[in-house]
């Protein structure tokens, strides 16, 4: 039977928490009971009561914990949370799991942050700027806006982040798109300048892509739990 200390102990090993100081998640609410319906949210909201009810979870883990009322939940449900782990290994940053769907090969590590990697840049299948937009709108449910280029994509930056400097690293590394969360109006120079193609998917969508790909992580782990992530 698989409980919160088994589950932590995968997160941390999985998100390499030993590199995270100051923010290294793990237990934010104590549970001894055994766990079978694990649900995975990013952040307590109003209706949180009724679906962990609904679903007879066992655990939570969340995102972003700070808001939880002790009265959203049983007692004895436990919780689980990581906050700048998640961000940097689930969504936009290195993330070798998101590569795969965007078809990224022979990923190099693009910025660092604390000495972790905050960004990675990959080879595609040469596309028009319109065909990958269309991919990754269909990836992340949207985007926020797109900076087309005229260039054929063939090699694509994706960074949590958006600085003058991480864009002309970008660009000079061969990159001729940049995706990102927010678009940061002190790189719009070096866009212009380099003229690389830029889709800003928007931060809470990468997080919903995230949550996604974790719950995939736990069936993987675990093939005995039920997971249930709150796609809102």
């Amino acid at each position: 039977m698989v409980d919160l200390e088994d589950i932590v102990k995968f997160f941390n090993q999985f998100f390499a928490v030993e590199g995270f100081i100051d923010d290294q998640g793990g237990v934010y609410r104590p549970s001894q009971r055994p766990i079978q319906r694990f649900g995975l949210a990013l952040e307590p909201w109003s209706e949180l009561t009724a679906w962990a009810n609904t679903h007879r979870l066992d655990a939570l883990f969340l995102h972003r914990p700070w808001k939880l009322e002790p009265s959203q939940l049983s007692p004895d449900v436990g919780v689980v949370a990581y906050h700048l782990a998640f961000d940097e290994r689930m969504t936009l940053g290195f993330n070798p799991r998101l590569a795969e769907v965007l078809g990224m090969s022979n990923l190099e590590i693009l910025g660092e942050k604390a000495g972790r990697p905050i960004g990675m840049l990959g080879k595609i299948s040469a596309s028009s700027f319109e065909q990958y937009s269309d991919y990754v709108n269909q990836i992340f449910g949207g985007h926020d806006a797109v900076y087309p280029c005229g260039d054929e994509i063939k090699s694509v930056a994706v960074v949590g982040a958006m600085t003058d400097a991480l864009v002309r690293e970008a660009a000079e590394r061969g990159a001729n798109l940049y995706i990102t969360g927010q678009f940061r109006q002190p790189a719009k120079l070096a866009v212009a300048q380099t003229q690389i193609g830029v889709i800003v998917v928007g931060h809470r969508r990468s997080e919903l892509w995230g949550l996604q790909a974790l719950s995939g992580v736990v069936r993987e782990r675990w093939s005995e739990l039920e997971v249930v992530d709150a796609q809102r």
